[in-house]
């Protein structure tokens, strides 16, 4: 399988790399970057210098993607809009936009939180590609638009809410390292504002709660539905670490099943049949998912009505590269799990 990752130098593009080159069935990988195009891949990312001598490619998108099956584009927000059409026009058999161009199906949702929108005409070609909850029903997809990180993490906790039929306004604090930001260095991910700091940002506003909002008025099928995500930047470099809270009315037993059923119960019948979904007995650790595609949760409720549930991600990896390449999984017909069974690193 040839592969095509457009804007590869970034610390998204780095992981998918990874991934890639470890991928079963990927025998050609092509890595093109504007700013880097003609130096050795492993300049950029040192950690692929054991596995890879390749060297940038300063090709165009659609140079790049003739003759893939599969093209993945790394780039900032706003780029994907830009060149997909080029893309498309490449012929490849599948094209996975890793950035938040295409997640968003709603315009006035999408114009609400990014503004508006450079390529509307193409927003139908993309399936919003949460591989967690999608599985199979990704099969044949030809333009996928990857998740969030934050917007996984939260969208793992509330889809088991959902088929339970729960009529809440959950709130999701969520915190993410350093990597989240990119690259290139900014005033708030320079080491000394980081470390032994944290801080709120985007507040009531985050781009991401616009993927929440979406799947959560279709999954409750209640357009006026609500959530609210909080986030949050922490001393550390990979990771989110997700919080969810709610108020549920009436009694939560009995509901989603048979009589006695829990929330832990729910979630582990949502997610029974998921590769990449743990569910946990004690509230995850951060550390225990670094370097994985894998969602730790625990889901835990009180006599008097309150709902709590804790997520843990790597950011890169179930929130950007690993995701996006067990959709490709999926897509292609492929074992979900291919490319992506590596445990974490532990202590990191």
């Amino acid at each position: 399988m040839k592969v095509a990752v457009i804007g590869s130098a970034g610390y998204a593009g780095g992981e998918l790399l990874r991934l890639l080159l470890q991928h079963p069935e990927v025998t050609d990988c092509v890595a093109t970057s504007r700013s880097q195009g003609g130096k050795p891949v492993s300049d950029v990312h040192p950690a692929l210098a054991p596995v890879s001598r390749a060297r940038f490619s300063s090709a165009e998108p659609g140079e790049a993607s003739r003759g893939r099956d599969v093209v993945f584009l790394c780039l900032e927000h706003g780029e994907s809009s830009r060149i997909a059409a080029d893309v498309f026009e490449a012929g490849p058999g599948l094209v996975v936009d890793l950035g938040a161009d295409f997640r968003v199906q709603d315009p006035r949702l999408y114009e609400r939180y990014c503004g508006p929108h450079a390529a509307p005409e193409l927003v139908h070609r993309f399936t919003y590609g949460l591989a967690d909850v999608l599985g199979c029903r990704l099969r044949g997809a030809t333009g996928i638009a990857s998740p969030g990180c934050f917007a996984t993490a939260a969208q793992l906790a509330l889809y088991p809410l959902a088929l339970a039929g729960l009529d809440v306004a959950p709130a999701l604090f969520a915190v993410t390292g350093s990597s989240g930001a990119g690259m290139q260095p900014r005033p708030t991910t320079h080491h000394p504002a980081r470390a032994h700091n944290m801080f709120a940002y985007s507040v009531l506003g985050h781009r991401h709660e616009a993927e929440v909002l979406q799947s959560w008025r279709e999954w409750t099928g209640r357009p006026d539905a609500t959530a609210r995500l909080m986030t949050h930047s922490g001393p550390f470099v990979r990771g989110i670490y997700l919080t969810l809270h709610a108020f549920v009315p009436g009694p939560l037993r009995g509901r989603a099943g048979a009589p006695g059923a829990t929330v832990a119960r729910w979630f582990r019948e949502a997610y029974a049949d998921r590769p990449f979904v743990r569910v946990l007995d004690a509230p995850p650790e951060l550390t225990h998912v670094v370097g994985t595609n894998y969602a730790l949760i625990h889901a835990a409720e009180s006599e008097s009505g309150e709902i709590q549930v804790s997520v843990a991600i790597d950011n890169l990896v179930k929130g950007a590269g690993g995701q996006a390449i067990q959709a490709m999984n999926l897509a292609l017909g492929l074992d979900e799990r291919a490319g992506l069974l590596a445990g974490a690193i532990y202590p990191c």
